[in-house]
């Protein structure tokens, strides 16, 4: 057990970043000035991620071990085929969105809609297309600090060469429109040859959907949390991907392979919350529908941040929180969490002791049990 520490409110203020302060990047990528690609926006929310621009500006830049970012698209447009060294896990947050797969992007395809997430492996080619008629919006994870950047396909290098557009081998974009000098040949990122693409790993169709979780197959356990039986509270959650705060010993994620952290949808009624809590990793929520209103202070809970729908707030390690539905609707959010280990809630004294007066408690395993099948000694302690 950890002595978990609070948060003043002008220390949790900068841990917000909203939707109105997120700075779009409209040259990130070498693919940025190909017509149909030409009209991406990307945003460097958590970490580095993958950007190529030398002008990349990261709302948040402390190591998570992962980074977040966001794709946003008009109607048509496109992402282009490259790889990814560590796992890209898209949340969709609005549009409909097209994602295929393959060394030339057609050994398949997946759809997917708002609130669903999708999940490409590493080491094979992808792209997605907004095929939907708005503006498309994604929320997109890497796993860990360092991604070791991206693998283009050789025809996008060479197509956006043709727009001024060149990749050093240092992974960093060159663009002679800007006056910049194209770099010597010996200094270019070198292009996969047909050889290295063709040992790629193949995905059917099939196998893909195993690393899609449709919006519609949420699996929700109300008994997910420690606190989520208690008067007030009611917190669920629907895991993803990877081992996270799921206290239901029933919950199995739909996506086991190591991502670096762990996926979960989280669901607060009108009126209810979960904790007060600490975890000993850094955790970070995307608000999908609704608000949240964030209390890093269990001594001052009337001192929130409000995190509205497409805001996204960072949780420092070893803090306490407390998470409550905004008065006027049930709130809906992701949470994502560092490592690929179970994670253990660190509850509140308050929280454990009325728990147990209802008649639960944490197993040796960390999972949410009856207290009356528990060992005695743990009976006996927690009612005392």
């Amino acid at each position: 057990m950890t002595n978990p520490t609070t948060l003043s409110s002008a220390e949790s203020a900068k841990r917000v970043v909203r939707r109105a302060g997120m700075v779009p990047e409209r040259v990130a990528f070498i693919d940025c000035k190909m017509p149909g690609s030409h009209l991406k926006e990307n945003y460097s929310l958590i970490g580095p991620g993958v950007t190529q621009s030398k002008d990349q500006k990261v709302a948040l830049g402390e190591p998570h071990g992962f980074s977040l970012g966001v794709a946003a698209m008009p109607a048509g447009i496109t992402n282009n085929l490259h790889i990814h060294y560590t796992a890209e896990v898209f949340m969709i947050y609005k549009g409909t969105w097209k994602f295929r797969w393959g060394a030339n992007g057609d050994e398949g395809e997946v759809i997917g809609t708002a609130g669903d997430v999708v999940s490409i492996p590493t080491w094979i080619f992808r792209g997605f297309t907004n095929v939907g008629d708005d503006e498309g919006w994604i929320f997109t994870a890497l796993g860990a600090d360092e991604t070791g950047g991206i693998i283009w396909h050789p025809r996008i290098l060479a197509n956006a060469a043709e727009h001024g557009l060149y990749l050093t081998r240092d992974n960093m974009m060159v663009d002679t429109a800007d006056g910049e000098a194209k770099p010597a040949d010996e200094d270019l990122m070198e292009p996969m040859t047909d050889a290295q693409i063709a040992s790629l790993r193949k995905y059917t169709v099939e196998e893909m959907s195993k690393q899609v979780v449709w919006a519609k197959e949420r699996d929700w356990s109300g008994r997910a949390l420690l606190d989520s039986a208690l008067e007030g509270h009611g917190g669920m959650i629907a895991t993803v991907l990877g081992n996270g705060i799921s206290e239901d010993r029933d919950h199995a994620p739909k996506i086991m392979n190591p991502h670096g952290m762990s996926l979960e949808w989280g669901k607060i009624p009108e009126g209810g919350q979960i904790g007060p809590f600490s975890l000993s990793e850094k955790q970070a929520m995307i608000v999908f529908e609704g608000s949240v209103d964030v209390a890093q202070d269990p001594s001052k809970p009337d001192q929130v941040q409000t995190v509205g729908a497409q805001d996204l707030y960072s949780f420092p390690e070893n803090t306490w929180r407390t998470l409550r539905a905004t008065p006027g609707q049930d709130a809906t959010f992701v949470l994502m969490t560092a490592g690929d280990h179970k994670k253990k809630i660190q509850w509140a004294p308050e929280i454990v002791k009325a728990a147990a007066k209802a008649g639960l408690a944490m197993d040796h395993n960390g999972y949410v049990a009856a207290l009356d099948l528990l060992p005695y000694e743990v009976r006996n302690a927690l009612r005392a």
